[in-house]
Parts: C-alpha cells; structure tokens; sequence
C-alpha cells in the first residue's frame, strides 16, 4: 500500500506540529513495513505541476515545494519509510517498488 496524503500530510503543518502529528497519526492509524515515500525534487515537482494543471494550489510554488519536501523526508526517516527517486520514469519507479516487495518477501 502506498500512502501519502494522510500520514505524510502531516508534513503541510507547522513546524515542529508537523512531528507531534505525524506521531500521533503514526500511531492511531494502521501502518505497514511497505510504507513507500516518493520523492521528487522541488523543481521536478514543480515542472510536472505546471504541465499537467491550470491551476496552481496554495503549496504549489518552488519555495513550498522545498519547505515541505525537507519536512516530510525527515518524517519518512524517522518512520522506517522506503525512500525511492520518484524523478524517474514512472516504469522504473514501478520496478523499484517491486524489487523492494520481494526483498521482504
């Protein structure tokens, strides 16, 4: 299961609430020894943005981007996640993860 939304949505708080809930979460909320946290570079994240939407949300400039991403690599760290290079193309990202499910397997 890949989830990111909920969990690492902790990461759109303010500092250091962000890690107050995200433990709480991480706790409350069932979690797995397949927890797979996609990064993408700021400015990559900000390119796919701009070409794939119209319109931009509140957290979606360059400046944001790197604040949030900083935040939710460090709770990924401290949560035992599976970090993958999600700059890459979407099939080798794919292979990745699987490489990684038939490691634990």
């Amino acid at each position: 299961m890949i989830f990111v939304r909920y969990l690492m949505g902790t990461a759109y708080l303010p500092s250091p609430l962000h890690r107050v809930a995200y433990h709480f979460f991480a706790f409350t909320v069932p979690t797995s020894d397949f927890m797979f946290f996609l990064d993408v570079r700021p400015q990559e994240a900000y390119r796919r943005i701009r070409e794939t939407r119209g319109k931009r949300e509140m957290f979606e400039d360059l400046n944001e981007l790197r604040e949030i991403r900083h935040k939710a690599l460090s709770l990924a760290l401290a949560g035992n996640w599976k970090i993958i290079d999600a700059d890459k193309p979407v099939d080798e990202i794919s292979k990745q993860i699987f490489r990684l499910l038939e490691v634990v397997r």
